[in-house]
C-alpha cells in the first residue's frame, strides 16, 4: 500500500512535466529530417516550371534566410532551452501578444501540415493498393503516426530516425549518379549532357529574374522545420549540445541536400517539362528516369512517401510541443498539461490530429481540391513566425548582453547587421507577394489568420486569466522537471 501511495504521487507529479527520451542519435536526425522536406522531391516541379534554372538561386537564397534564421534560433536556445522554443523567446522579448501569436501561428501552420501530409502520402499508397479509398488510407496513417507519438518521445525520436536516414541516403545517392551522368560517366540514360540545360531553352532567366522570388515562400514552406530541433531539444539528454550541433551543421545540409540536389536537378531535367500533372509525379522521378535507371517511379515513390510519413510524424510532434508550450502560459485550456506517465501530452497530441481528420472529410468529397487549398491555408505563416523570431533575437541579444553573457555560448554573426538584412528580407520577400499577382491571395490569407490570432489574443487578455511573467514560467518548469537522464 505505501509503495502504491508513493507511485502515485510520482505519478501525479509527473503530470504537466516532459521527461527527457530523445537521445544524440535522434537529435542528429531530427535536425536533418527537419531540413529535408517532402516538399523538395514533390514541390521543386512547380517552381522550376516558373523560375527556370533560376530555381538553384531561389533554393539558394531561401537557404542562407534559414541559416540566418536557425542562428538566431539557435543562440537563444541554447541561452534559455524551453519546450517553448521561440513561442517563449518571442514572449519574453516582446511580450505576451509575441509568444501567444508565435505559438498558435506555428500550430496552425503544422496542423495544416498533418492533412497536407496525410493525403499526399494516401495519394502515394494508392497507387499500389487500388480499390482502397484514399480517405481510408490517410485516416489509417494520422492514427498508426498518432499512436506513436502518443507512446512516448522516444518512439518519435526512432521513427523520425529512420525516416530521415531513408531521405538523406536517397539525396546523396542522386547526387553522386546525377554528377556521373551530367559528366558523362554514367552507363545508362543518356549521359553527357554538360550542363546545357542551364542556358539552353530560353537562357538562365526565361521568366525574368523577379520571377525566382515567386517562389521563396513555397521553398520555405519545404525548410519549415529545421527549427524543430530547438522544441525538441528540451526532451533530449543534452539539449544545449544537440542545438549547437544543428545550428552549426545546417550551412552544410542546407547546401548539400538542396542547393546541390536542386542544380544537379535542373542540370538534367529541362525547366519547361510538365510536372503539374501528378501531384505525386516527382521531377527527381523523372531525372532518374532519363538516367536509365530502372524502377525509377517505385524508388522515388517510395523515398517521397517515406519523406512524406518523417514530415507527418514531426507535424503531429511539433503541434503538441507547441499547444504543450502555449498552455503553460494559460494561452490553452489546462487539460492540455496532463501528460501520460511517460511523459507525452496525450490531449495536445490528439488536438494537434483535428486537422489531419478534417482533411481526410476534406479529401472524401474533394478529393482534386483538397491540396491546393491545405497549401494557401498556411500561406506566409512561416515568414510571419521567422519575423518575429529575428525581432527577438534583436531584444534577447541586448537584454542578455547586458544581463547574463555568460550564457551567450553561441552567438548569431555580425550581429546586429545580419539580423537586420535578414529582417528587410522577408519584408521584401512579403512585398513581392503583394506584388505578384499569383501569390497575393497567399498573402491575404496570411494577414487575416494573423489578425484572427490578434484578436483572439485581445480577447484572451480581456476575459481569460491573468497573464504570467514568461521568464518565471521558464524558470519554474526548468526546476521542477524531472532530472536528465543519461543514454
Amino acid at each position: 500500500m505505501a509503495e502504491a501511495g508513493v507511485e502515485g504521487r510520482e505519478q501525479r507529479r509527473q503530470q504537466g512535466h516532459l521527461q527527457p527520451g530523445l537521445k544524440r542519435r535522434h537529435m542528429t536526425m531530427i535536425s536533418i529530417g527537419g531540413i529535408i522536406g517532402a516538399g523538395l522531391f514533390v514541390g521543386t516541379g512547380p517552381i522550376l516550371n516558373q523560375a527556370g534554372p533560376a530555381t538553384v538561386l531561389t533554393y539558394l537564397l531561401t537557404g542562407c534566410l534559414l541559416i540566418l534564421i536557425m542562428r538566431m534560433l539557435g543562440e537563444m536556445a541554447v541561452a534559455q532551452p524551453s519546450v517553448g522554443s521561440f513561442s517563449d523567446y518571442g514572449r519574453m522579448a516582446l511580450g505576451n501578444w509575441a509568444g501567444f501569436s508565435i505559438g498558435w501561428l506555428y500550430w496552425y501552420f503544422w496542423a495544416i501540415v498533418v492533412g497536407f501530409e496525410a493525403t499526399v502520402a494516401a495519394s502515394i499508397l494508392g497507387q499500389y493498393v487500388p480499390g482502397v479509398p484514399p480517405w481510408l488510407i490517410a485516416l489509417t496513417l494520422v492514427l498508426l503516426l498518432t499512436a506513436t507519438n502518443l507512446y512516448s518521445v522516444g518512439s518519435y525520436g526512432e521513427f523520425e530516425f529512420w525516416f530521415a536516414g531513408i531521405k538523406v541516403a536517397a539525396i546523396i545517392i542522386f547526387i553522386v549518379l546525377a554528377a556521373l551522368f551530367v559528366i558523362g560517366l554514367w552507363p545508362g540514360g543518356e549521359g553527357g549532357m554538360g550542363l546545357s540545360n542551364l542556358y539552353d531553352q530560353g537562357g538562365f532567366f526565361p521568366n525574368g529574374s523577379l520571377v525566382m522570388f515567386s517562389g521563396v515562400v513555397t521553398v520555405i514552406f519545404a525548410f519549415v522545420g529545421a527549427e524543430i530541433v530547438t522544441i525538441a531539444a528540451a526532451e533530449s539528454n543534452e539539449p544545449e549540445q544537440g542545438i549547437v550541433r544543428a545550428t552549426n551543421q545546417v550551412i552544410i545540409r542546407v547546401l548539400l541536400f538542396y542547393v546541390v540536389s536542386v542544380f544537379f536537378l535542373v542540370a538534367i531535367v529541362p525547366w519547361n517539362t510538365t510536372f503539374a500533372e501528378e501531384v505525386i509525379k516527382s521531377p527527381f522521378t523523372i531525372a532518374f528516369e532519363r538516367m536509365g535507371i530502372p524502377f525509377a517511379p517505385d524508388l522515388m515513390n517510395f523515398v517521397v512517401l517515406t519523406a512524406v510519413l518523417s514530415v507527418l510524424n514531426s507535424s503531429l510532434y511539433t503541434t503538441s510541443r507547441m499547444l504543450f508550450a502555449l498552455t503553460r502560459h494559460s494561452d490553452a485550456p489546462q487539460f492540455f498539461l496532463h501528460t501520460t506517465r511517460r511523459g507525452v501530452p496525450i490531449w495536445a497530441i490528439l488536438a494537434g490530429t483535428s486537422f489531419g481528420y478534417v482533411s481526410v472529410l476534406l479529401y472524401y468529397f474533394f478529393p482534386e481540391e483538397v491540396f491546393t487549398w491545405l497549401i494557401n491555408a498556411s500561406g506566409a505563416i512561416a515568414l510571419f513566425v521567422y519575423l518575429l523570431i529575428a525581432i527577438s533575437e534583436l531584444v534577447m541579444r541586448r537584454r542578455l548582453e547586458r544581463e547574463a553573457p555568460e550564457r551567450l555560448q553561441l552567438k548569431m554573426w555580425l550581429y546586429p547587421w545580419l539580423t537586420y538584412l535578414s529582417i528587410a528580407a522577408m519584408v521584401a520577400v512579403l512585398v513581392a507577394m503583394a506584388v505578384i499577382p499569383g501569390q497575393r491571395p497567399l498573402l491575404i490569407a496570411s494577414l487575416v489568420s494573423l489578425g484572427v490570432i490578434l484578436v483572439a489574443y485581445g480577447i484572451r487578455r480581456v476575459a481569460g486569466p491573468p497573464e504570467r511573467d514568461p521568464s518565471e514560467v521558464v524558470r519554474r518548469e526548468q526546476e521542477s522537471a524531472p532530472a536528465t537522464q543519461t543514454e
